[in-house]
């Protein structure tokens, strides 16, 4: 790229999360809460709203993975919710297991859960920086 060429970052588009089984990635993020926004079986993807923002999960089928992680670190994306503590109550109400009780951070509380292949997801709030949160 030339010095007079620039681009400019406007945003996210969709996160990307590999899953071995669509059908069962599918509900396991139901139960985590997510509502699917559009389903390609024929292209091996679903995308997973996430607020009313336009990017989302986007989960595509790698199905070398089958039932099992995927051999390289798995991503870690945490989304904003109201409230961690609550969340973390209906997660475990709808059969998530957490990958530990919800913790203190800078701005409130979070909580995380990973899915059957390692993806890790975390529900974080703003509690304690309402500010800084979607909805101050």
């Amino acid at each position: 790229m030339s010095d007079d060429e620039s681009y400019e970052l406007l945003g996210f588009d969709n996160v990307l999360l590999c899953v071995g089984d669509l059908d069962e990635a599918v509900r396991f993020y139901g139960r985590a809460g997510f509502a699917v926004g559009f389903r390609l079986d024929e292209a091996g993807i679903a995308g997973l709203r996430v607020g009313a923002e336009t990017p989302g999960i986007l989960l595509r089928l790698e199905e070398v993975l089958g039932h099992r992680p995927p051999p390289w670190m798995a991503p870690r994306v945490w989304l904003e919710v109201a409230d961690a503590r609550a969340a973390a109550r209906e997660l475990t109400a709808a059969g998530i297991v957490l990958l530990d009780q919800p913790f203190a951070v800078a701005t409130g509380w979070s909580v995380e859960i990973a899915d059957p292949w390692g993806n890790i997801l975390g529900f974080t709030d703003y509690t304690k920086r309402p500010e800084l949160g979607r909805r101050p």
